[in-house]
């Protein structure tokens, strides 16, 4: 009778687990959250072209605790003589332009003459998704499958020196770990163009064609600094723009004058998405590389990159320790609010606050 008074809800005990088990298994956990990896260890691994170890490293390059800082640099000087062996490029172009398609185009074409590729980026609003390398890992499908291919998004922020000089680290750790081919790629609004040229060899800019603004929706400073247009989308209906484009920007690049080196800038076209003009693209790249090295301005201008980021670096510093100076976030407030009331003009308050 007892029994069919049951609750049909009512649940038996289940199989109970060892507890010895349990408990030998919450210790492991606990020792492998204890156990920090070395930096020798991070550089063993690195140089032995390890992805996973790489990745790491640069999580730790691009974390702001300063424990991570510190290891970060430990492992950069570590790898820092086995860097430096490879060729940087550049790549930019306005959002639309077909940077993900040419770069994975692009790499490939590298990786099947057995190279390395590492693909970097300089995108200070990747938070705010403005091109960011961050989907262009998703749309790089056969890329992100090679074994040879390592793409690393890019770090969201909003210091454009930050983000350039964590990448400019990365590219250190990614040329240890045995990449030859290192491809940085830049949104193609604000700034990060200026940054990506002062840590690339190579300055590529794509551009299209048939948007009617060929000459006119190009900044002169991006010009200045391109090596080479490429003229992307160069297929179908767009063959026949992309050939007047580019007779247009040739007669716009020689007005110009050529480079320290004496490379005039070259303008070609080609078709991404099928795999057109990229070895002609390569070959250009490489016979600048090789006349660069030759006359030995390949490590004239890597050497003015390096005393560049030295002072960037140190404006950086010196300018995160003034805005962190508590006197200073205090007296800061103050000559806002004399501003506001009129009480002082903002050159005398910027004297104020730099005396502190």
């Amino acid at each position: 009778m007892t029994s069919k008074n049951k609750s049909a809800l009512s649940e038996k005990d289940g199989v109970s687990q060892p507890e010895t088990t349990s408990k030998s298994s919450a210790q492991k956990i606990k020792r492998n959250r204890r156990k920090q990896t070395s930096v020798e260890e991070f550089v063993t691994k690195i140089l032995e072209g390890d992805i996973t170890f790489l990745s790491r490293a640069i999580t730790l390059i691009e974390s702001t605790n300063l424990k991570h800082q510190e290891k970060a640099n430990q492992i950069l000087d570590a790898c820092l003589p086995y860097a430096n062996k490879s060729v940087r490029i550049g790549i930019t172009g306005v959002p639309g332009v077909g940077k993900s398609t040419f770069i994975e185009s692009f790499g490939k074409h590298l990786t099947a003459l057995g190279k390395k590729v590492a693909v970097l980026a300089v995108d200070p609003s990747s938070s705010i998704n403005k091109g960011s390398i961050l989907g262009d890992k998703t749309r790089m499908e056969q890329l992100v499958t090679d074994e040879n291919a390592f793409i690393r998004p890019s770090p969201s922020g909003t210091s454009l020196g930050g983000v350039a000089q964590k990448t400019r680290e990365s590219i250190i750790l990614c040329e240890a770990a045995g990449f030859d081919s290192i491809i940085i790629e830049t949104v193609g609004v604000g700034q990060s163009e200026t940054a990506v040229h002062s840590m690339v060899d190579f300055f590529l800019l794509l551009k299209l064609a048939g948007a009617g603004d060929e000459l006119q929706g190009i900044k002169r400073g991006i010009i200045e600094m391109a090596d080479a247009i490429v003229i992307n989308k160069a297929d179908g209906d767009n063959a026949k723009s992309a050939k007047m484009a580019k007779v247009e920007f040739n007669r716009a690049l020689h007005l110009y004058p050529p480079k320290e080196n004496g490379w005039q800038p070259k303008v070609m076209v080609a078709s991404a998405l099928h795999h057109q003009g990229i070895d002609a693209i390569y070959d250009m790249i490489n016979d600048y590389i090789t006349n660069a090295q030759q006359s030995n301005f390949f490590n004239k201008k890597r050497k003015h990159q390096n005393e560049y980021w030295l002072l960037e670096t140190i404006n950086q510093q010196l300018k995160n320790n003034f805005y962190n100076n508590p006197e200073v976030k205090n007296q800061l407030q103050i000559e806002i609010e004399n501003l506001e009331k009129g009480t002082t003009t903002p050159f005398n308050a910027a004297k104020r606050l730099l005396k502190k």
